[in-house]
């Protein structure tokens, strides 16, 4: 009998620094659990800190002085005794704006090594870049306000990079040429701007999330104890630096510098500034263009047939990226696709209640469906492999987790889908009653979904927790739901070979044998 889908169609390749940073993701399940893997909740981590910081600066700015005589004061008076209250709000503040950036720029590259930079990602990469300058310049200013060695030498600095430029009317660089020059009037600007472009940062993170529906905001109750639970001891452990107060008639030849804020700085003091405004001109405009330079292939869009949609608006609820919409038609509701947000995922075609294989029609067609990989497709499949009569066992798989090339073998039959959650769990109890012996659903693994929201939907649907849900009346024993990522076939195969009592080492060979 030949074989479902030729092997091209079973998986994407992955870039070695994929692959390396899959792997090292998949450690750090083991040791935290999916949900609390840092690595896979960046973003998540990202607003956390930013609530921190803010509550943080919250109560900072009602005991700071922001004249230039108690700016300086105000910030000791905090940090005189080390395990004060005052000094450890003081360090929390400094050590999760540090933390902020650690997880910006990792999730910045964590982006770019799985190639989430253009087609339907385009939007949410291009707006994510800019908050990178937004951070760094909210950043920097709050070092101003400290007004010390370190902060007078950042302010030079910086504004001696920006007058490189040759667009302002006066030297900004001027300012704090001396002690007079630095007046209270400034500092109120310092203030501002350090309050606005936090608030500026916040727009656009809330920007950057709105093409995805139900965005990883806020990270499980686990990680959130850890994170901060981590930094409140790091701040009760290292009191945040305070150098001398600033003396702008001598400027200190080296200091300390934050380089989690302050690499800017120390970098156009050791080379030139037009050096430094080629490389962050030239990354940004690079980092703008990617989504345009990386070449990736589109899926075709799902696309609706209005005679078989009901309006029941499950392909909206389940949608990853807000893709779909209903709109009024009749007495009922009809499913709209806007192709820009689209995935080709399939998400949707899973949800939909019409695509079901007991429908007794020559060619299922259901009310959302991809063109390209319709469930007639699966149902056709399905069938191919049921009718050679030999119970076999039955597997439906991501193409983006574990190689399903590895599965074929001792009575396994993979049929690969665009994600998990593609299949209508209709399928399941249809591919039982039609004789196979057991049906494995191998979807990515726990929170490392291709697509965001597959595991979940795939998972809850199959439990019975989600519509269109698999039926109770279906015997569990029979079902298996792995999660896997590439490189983790014999894992799977273990799995299997547990499930249906089957020698282990053997379910491990024939895995490597197809590897």
């Amino acid at each position: 009998m030949e074989r479902v889908l030729h092997s091209a169609a079973f998986g994407h390749s992955r870039n070695p620094v994929a692959t390396i940073l899959e792997r090292i993701e998949r450690r750090l399940d083991g040791l935290f659990g999916a949900v609390s893997n840092p690595l896979r909740h960046l973003g998540a981590i990202g607003f956390l800190l930013f609530w921190v910081i803010a509550l943080t600066g919250v109560y900072l700015y009602a005991v700071f002085d922001t004249s230039v005589a108690g700016a300086y004061r105000s910030t000791e008076a905090l940090s005189a005794t080390a395990y004060g209250f005052g000094a450890v709000v003081r360090a929390l503040h400094r050590y999760a704006s540090d933390a902020f950036v650690a997880v910006l720029l990792l999730h910045l590259a964590r982006e770019l090594a799985f190639g989430r930079v253009s087609g339907f990602r385009r939007f949410t990469w291009l707006t994510g870049v800019p908050l990178v300058w937004l951070t760094f310049a909210a950043g920097i200013v709050g070092f101003w306000l400290l007004w010390d060695e370190v902060a007078a030498l950042s302010a030079v600095a910086t504004t001696e990079w920006l007058d490189a430029l040759g667009i302002f009317g006066e030297t900004l660089a001027r300012n704090f040429l001396g002690a007079a020059a630095v007046n209270d009037r400034l500092f109120s600007l310092f203030v501002f701007l350090h309050v606005g472009l936090p608030l500026l940062l916040l727009a656009g993170m809330w920007i950057h999330v709105q093409r995805l529906a139900r965005p990883d905001t806020r990270p499980a109750r686990s990680l959130t104890v850890g994170t901060v639970g981590a930094l409140i001891v790091l701040s009760f452990l290292q009191p945040a630096p305070l150098a001398a107060p600033a003396d702008l008639g001598q400027l200190p030849q080296a200091v300390k510098f934050d380089w989690f804020f302050l690499a800017p700085n120390a970098l156009s003091e050791r080379g030139s500034a037009a050096v430094l405004w080629l490389l962050a001109a030239g990354g940004t405009v690079l980092l703008l263009s990617l989504p345009w330079l990386v070449r990736t292939v589109r899926a075709p869009v799902a696309i609706v047939d209005p005679a078989n949609c009901n309006g029941c608006s499950r392909c909206f609820d389940d949608c990853p990226y807000a893709a779909v919409s209903m709109t009024r038609r009749g007495d009922g509701g009809l499913a709209v696709v806007d192709a820009d947000l689209c995935a080709g995922c399939g998400i949707c075609a899973g949800a939909c209640p019409s695509a079901t294989p007991f429908r007794s029609v020559a060619e299922l067609v259901s009310g959302i469906d991809l063109p390209h990989d319709p469930v007639d497709r699966i149902r056709r499949a399905l069938t191919e492999v049921l009718a050679a009569g030999e119970a076999p066992v039955v597997a439906f798989g991501c193409r983006h987790g574990a190689d399903l090339r590895a599965l074929e073998a001792n009575g396994v039959h993979a049929i690969a889908l665009e994600c998990a959650a593609q299949l209508p769990p209709a399928f399941v109890e249809y591919a039982l009653r039609r004789g196979a012996s057991g049906v494995v659903v191998v979807r990515c693994a726990d929170g490392a979904c291709e697509y965001r929201l597959g595991d979940r939907w795939s998972d809850a649907r199959l439990a019975g927790e989600r519509e269109p849900h698999l039926r109770a009346s279906v015997p569990r024993d029979r079902v298996l739901v792995v999660g896997a990522g590439a490189g983790e076939e014999r894992d799977v195969m273990t799995r299997i070979a547990r499930w249906r009592r089957l020698p282990v080492h053997a379910a491990r060979q024939e895995a490597g044998d197809h590897a």
